[in-house]
């Protein structure tokens, strides 16, 4: 468990994440970070929820229509 603080950021309010948070999420100044509610709290994470399902669903009719996407690539 890290303890982080909110603080004030610009005019903006804000935590800062511990250099060795940021190491272990994988990302860097700049990049987003999502925060999702789940039933014992709030989830940070580097991946989009929405855009994972999406990828879902692609890899799904991607698998689906195999033959149909081989064909369109000819």
């Amino acid at each position: 468990m890290v303890k982080v603080k909110v603080t004030t950021v610009g005019s903006s309010t804000g935590i800062v994440l511990p250099k060795e948070v940021l190491t272990r999420l994988k990302v860097v100044k700049g990049d987003s970070l999502f925060l999702t509610e789940s039933p014992d709290g709030f989830r940070i994470t580097p991946f989009d929820p929405e855009f994972e399902r999406q990828m879902g669903l692609a890899r799904k009719v991607m698998r689906e229509r195999r033959d149909v996407l081989r064909e369109l690539a000819k």
